[in-house]
């Protein structure tokens, strides 16, 4: 099932659900789902009911609008947890160098993570607001799980089965500025601006025998400037899966009902299939040449970021940004 929400007089915006060709919509309200955080909250409920809505639309049993893209809201339009991994570890070595930092002693038994700005979550088409292009505008293509109700102290097996939802990510990042943060040694707060998501979330059955109950089995593909940037593998690489980093989030506190979990930035070690960030490629570049000769993101630059299936069609939609220079 695919669900997306359009934005309306709710600060939430209105839950509709999307035709597995992402063409047309209708809203959930018919069956007493008015918002995706709602719907979450009352998944054994609301699921069956939705799902029921989706097949009748894939049939063109039901009235329906033509889905409109600019109208579309995050799935998500604000979080009670946005939950922020690092499971691919050449990302991990790739930034940490980057910025002169040694790697951890314990990173292959335990993610990082931090948690973001779920209040300050774009729409899938915002522009990215840059006030100082000094501060070097990054991109960062990721996937995403939401999730219901976690209790605390779950396992990772038993964390595969919280896995309601899943989106792509922009987490944009603002290189200049996180080395400062991070050495403070309490986290990123104006590194990390706020994420983009993509325009619609799907259930894991969608993606058919590419998801294999803990990662999806597909490249990303990234294109910045119109320039195909790279298509990693997400699932080559991925050191922490998706039920491990909920496993993780919830070592010490329950996670509510739309709690989204990003993987990090997709990175494989073979840098033949390209970069999900820019960071990572400067890095490739200093070792290679000794110069990082690709700049960070500039007024008027735009992102793409999306993910095909077997046959080439979209699957979530596609996270479209541009960067402006933010006026007061």
């Amino acid at each position: 099932m695919k669900l997306a929400t359009v934005r309306s007089g709710r600060r939430d915006g209105a839950l509709v659900v999307v035709s597995r060709d992402l063409s047309r919509a209708v809203s959930a309200e018919r069956v007493g789902s008015k918002t995706l955080q709602s719907a979450l909250e009352q998944w054994p409920k609301t699921a069956p009911e939705l799902e029921r809505l989706y097949r009748v639309l894939n049939r063109n049993d039901t009235d329906a609008i033509p889905l409109d893209p600019l109208a579309l809201a995050s799935p998500l339009p604000r979080a009670y947890q946005w939950l922020d991994g690092s499971a691919y570890l050449s990302h991990v070595e790739r930034v940490r160098k980057a910025r002169g930092a040694a790697m951890l002693s314990d990173y292959l038994q335990e993610p990082l993570m931090y948690q973001g700005g779920a209040a300050a979550i774009l729409d899938p088409r915002d522009s990215i607001l840059l006030r100082d292009e000094s501060w070097g505008l990054d991109f960062e293509a990721e996937i995403a799980v939401i999730t219901d109700d976690v209790p605390v102290g779950v396992t990772a097996a038993q964390a595969r089965g919280h896995i309601k939802l899943l989106m792509l990510v922009n987490d944009v990042s603002l290189r200049h500025l996180i080395p400062a943060e991070l050495a403070k040694g309490f986290g990123f707060l104006q590194g990390k601006p706020g994420p983009a998501f993509s325009p619609v979330a799907v259930t894991p059955d969608e993606l058919g025998y590419s998801w294999d109950g803990t990662k999806v089995n597909l490249p990303l593909v990234t294109h910045w400037n119109g320039v195909l940037f790279g298509r990693p593998e997400a699932g080559v690489d991925m050191q922490f899966d998706f039920p491990t980093l909920i496993a993780h989030a919830a070592k010490t506190r329950p996670l509510p009902a739309g709690t989204i979990i990003g993987s990090g930035t997709v990175s494989n070690r073979d840098a033949s299939l390209g970069y999900s960030c820019i960071v990572e490629k400067r890095v490739v570049e200093q070792v290679e040449s000794g110069n990082a000769r690709t700049s960070y993101m500039q007024a008027g630059d735009t992102v793409r970021i999306e993910m095909l299936d077997q046959v080439g069609h979209s699957i979530f939609g596609a996270i479209e940004q541009r960067v402006r220079i933010w006026q007061p």
